[in-house]
């Protein structure tokens, strides 16, 4: 069986914004800037690890299980890899919505994009061409942000994450 990739978790977010009909695997490539085998594998993998249906339902995310693996498993399966000061797309907690709720301390978290808007401390992605999908889909960008809060937040700002995730998670169903 294979194992769980970050950027499994990408597709399966993306996913979870598509209501009942799924996109191609061309589609989600495009949108994900994947290879359809890669959207593919991720699919499967997802599926394995009952994060997806199977066809018979779609391939639509088991909204339960992705809640409990993001809130409870994430952090743990997928810390995330810090480096320096770069230029990038702000994340966790300097992205929206927790950037409207909390304070902003310099340096903030960023994917290291050289598009990116901000400067802060590089933060990598669960998958290194996130950045530019989250530009072409706010709702992603935004999931992908809680994720992030979740990863590696304060506990505050995981609690935070949590609890905004959920909403979104539940709102899907």
């Amino acid at each position: 069986m294979k194992t769980l990739r970050p950027q499994d978790i990408v597709v399966v977010l993306k996913l979870l914004r598509s209501g009942n009909k799924r996109p191609t695997y061309a589609q989600l490539a495009n949108d994900l800037f994947m290879s359809p085998s890669e959207v593919h594998a991720s699919i499967r993998r997802a599926r394995a690890a009952r994060l997806i249906h199977g066809p018979e339902l779609g391939d639509r995310p088991n909204v339960q299980a992705l809640e409990e693996f993001l809130i409870h498993g994430i952090r743990y399966a997928f810390p995330p890899e810090r480096g320096g000061m770069t230029r990038g797309l702000p994340t966790a907690h300097a992205a929206e919505p927790l950037s409207r709720i909390l304070t902003q301390e310099d340096p903030v978290p960023v994917w290291p994009f050289d598009r990116g808007p901000k400067r802060g401390c590089a933060f990598m992605p669960l998958y290194k061409r996130a950045p530019e999908a989250a530009l072409k889909d706010e709702d992603l960008y935004q999931l992908l942000a809680l994720v992030d809060a979740i990863r590696d937040g304060s506990a505050r700002e995981r609690e935070l994450a949590k609890r905004e995730l959920s909403v979104r998670l539940k709102g899907s169903l």
